[in-house]
């Protein structure tokens, strides 16, 4: 069983944990900058050494405020907002080298994975500096992902990576929403962003696959 159990490896599933951080009109505009947690559940296919398909649902809070910004304008307005956001990500995970976990041997690569996210986010809107909330809502964003992973453990692959999110709202940080346009204020031709750093940890499992040319 035990050697049964160590080629087969065609499935990975595990968890994410790490934090998040938004980048938009509100607050500081550091890229990579986690302030508040984010975990959630991952799944991939290894379809070769090379790539794999992959599925994940991640929840993260995000929030921002004014007063950490290094932009005067924006420490004398002083807004925050707080915001969560649920998301699940669909793609395709690439890695630069051989990753075939049907071998013993330590392997480490980097990665880089997209594909077409949908999350869920409350509608915000700010109005004489106090944040107010409504309905949460859905909306699309592309996921930029890169990252390095190895084997640990027979079985058990980790990972760090870090994955900006370009979102097709401008409205995590209630910034420009559609039913108060008098209250828009900020950058109205650029959509807000959102980035989840931190680790994965996968169980790999399943039939061992042939790599066969086709």
């Amino acid at each position: 069983l035990t050697s049964l159990g160590a080629q087969a490896q065609i499935n990975e599933l595990g968890i994410f944990a790490g934090g998040a951080n938004y980048i938009g009109d509100v607050g500081p505009t550091n890229y990579v900058k986690p302030n508040d947690l984010a975990l959630g559940v991952i799944y991939k296919w290894n379809r070769s050494p090379r790539h794999s398909w992959r599925a994940s649902f991640t929840y993260a809070d995000i929030s921002s405020k004014d007063v950490d910004s290094d932009m005067s304008g924006r420490e004398q307005r002083g807004y925050e907002f707080k915001n969560t956001v649920k998301e699940l990500s669909l793609g395709l995970e690439f890695n630069f080298f051989d990753f075939n976990l049907h071998e013993p041997d330590f392997k480490i690569t980097p990665y880089i994975y997209s594909g077409l996210s949908y999350f869920w986010s409350d509608e915000l809107y700010i109005q004489n500096g106090v944040t107010r909330r409504l309905d949460s809502k859905g909306n699309l964003a592309i996921p930029m992902t890169v990252g390095l992973k190895t084997n640990i453990l027979e079985n058990f692959v980790l990972g760090f990576e870090v994955g900006a999110r370009y979102t097709f709202t401008d409205n995590l940080d209630g910034s420009n929403n559609d039913d108060y346009p008098q209250l828009a204020f900020g950058n109205l031709e650029s959509n807000d962003w959102y980035v989840f750093t931190g680790f994965t940890l996968t169980y790999t499992f399943g039939v061992k696959p042939c790599y066969c040319a086709e």
